[in-house]
């Protein structure tokens, strides 16, 4: 088997995978589905609306994952698994019910998205940390990676899939399919061998563990620059269901089926960057830079384009580099933090990554409503390459990396950085000096 596909020798992974693929698929529709319903039957094209239903969706985010990702370092990661991966399936259906019965208004919307939320903020710490319960450490990088192409293989099927059955059955029955198929997860939890799995250390419980976590990240200058990065491009760039939707529908005069299909191709490009994260031994800090950079050139020529067609090819660019920033940021993180505070430190990850959404997707849908589809892209183009800029400007300053250009049979550049100053805590100096390697080297 492809050193790609390594992860996939194992069992309990392969259940993983599977199930995981199929939840994927369901809930790209769902998404699909639920910003077509606000966009189109619940309200007069309003940007500003979907923009509302997203930030509801991610606004728990902010509040619980700090606590659950205490939960993920706590408790057993299958069985909280099954647990919110039941309610997920419930709240789908429960939304299902409501728009196949015809009395599904606006504010429904919003609530069954902030419940929806909420459940999400619990799952997705504990998502992310059971990744290395199903490996062995050395084969992280690959199922994370891995990972990453199951999310963005279904979002290659989901949208394109919601898009026709939109128009066919309309959206409560999107809803429902996308609460059957949460059976998927469960079903590969339970059918898991508990003996092949690769306990993580559990923390004890205490006072100050979200302290403690916060202390973790603070003492660590790579993984505040991964947070940063990724905290501006989510807030401001990342905001794909939203933009799509609006230029779908405002700037091109499309519909579902047009808007679904702009997801899919947005997918192509992100399962490329999965596959090859899924090749990557370790990633590096300066990846997330420069694939953060890479995005904002691509969101910038993606808001220029004169036509549907244009403007899907240069989706592909814009999912390949978003796609390996954010697994890049991921696998980083999850393999250079100790593991009794893993959970802790992705919940703070996750808070930052999706926690900016509720920030960002108002000003972003109130952009696109006020001076057109175009600036709500444009304004992640901008900040994107901003933010970058100036992380690559600090690590080159704070780091003393050095750039060295090498004329040889084949050129190339060398990064060289000194050694990292002694006076600190030992444990920062530590982190300091593997800031310094995983960002330069």
């Amino acid at each position: 088997m492809s050193a790609t596909f390594a992860s996939l020798r194992v069992f309990n992974y392969r259940l993983w995978f599977a199930g995981a693929l199929v939840a994927n698929v369901g809930t790209w529709m769902q998404r699909v589905a639920q910003d077509w319903l606000v966009l189109t039957d619940l309200s007069d094209d309003s940007g500003l609306a979907v923009g509302i239903t997203t930030a509801l969706q991610f606004a728990p985010t902010l509040l619980l994952s700090a606590w659950a990702g205490v939960l993920a370092d706590r408790v057993n990661r299958r069985k909280l698994l099954m647990i919110t991966q039941g309610a997920q399936g419930v709240l789908a259906l429960g939304l299902g019910a409501l728009v196949l019965s015809g009395h599904a208004q606006l504010w429904h919307v919003y609530l069954f998205a902030l419940a929806l939320g909420a459940v999400a903020a619990l799952d997705q710490p504990v998502r992310q940390t059971f990744v290395a319960e199903l490996v062995p450490a050395t084969g992280l990088s690959n199922a994370v990676g891995l990972n990453s192409t199951s999310f963005n293989a279904a979002r290659l099927i989901g949208p394109g899939l919601a898009g026709l059955l939109i128009a066919a059955v309309g959206t409560g029955w999107v809803f429902v399919i996308n609460g059957v198929s949460f059976a998927a997860t469960i079903l590969a939890l339970v059918l898991m061998r508990t003996s092949e799995l690769h306990p993580m250390p559990v923390a004890p419980r205490g006072r100050g563990q979200i302290r403690e976590g916060v202390r973790y990240v603070r003492g660590r200058s790579d993984i505040l620059v991964i947070m940063a990065v990724i905290c501006v491009v989510s807030t401001f760039g990342l905001n794909f269901q939203m933009t799509s939707a609006l230029m779908a529908r405002a700037e091109f005069g499309k519909g579902a089926g047009e808007y679904g299909i702009l997801g899919s191709v947005l997918a192509i490009g992100s399962l490329a960057g999965a596959l090859l994260a899924a090749r990557r031994e370790r990633p590096r800090v300066r990846l997330v830079i420069g694939a953060a950079f890479a995005f904002g050139v691509a969101t910038g020529v993606q808001a220029l384009m004169p036509t549907y067609t244009s403007y899907a090819i240069a989706c592909i660019p814009v999912g390949l580099a978003s796609l390996t920033m954010l697994t890049a940021a991921n696998t980083t993180i999850q393999m250079s933090t100790d593991p009794t505070v893993r959970g802790r430190v992705m919940s703070l990850y996750m808070i930052v990554m999706l926690g900016a959404t509720p920030v960002g997707s108002p000003i972003v849908g109130w952009i696109g409503e006020t001076f057109g589809p175009r600036w709500s892209i444009g304004i992640g183009s901008i900040t994107a390459l901003l933010v970058s800029a100036v992380a690559a400007l600090w690590a080159k300053k704070a780091w003393r990396v050095q750039l060295r250009y090498h004329v040889l049979a084949r050129p190339h550049l060398e990064v060289v950085h000194p050694e990292v100053p002694t006076p600190g805590r030992a444990a920062d100096q530590v982190a300091a000096r593997e800031a310094a390697d995983t960002a330069a080297s």
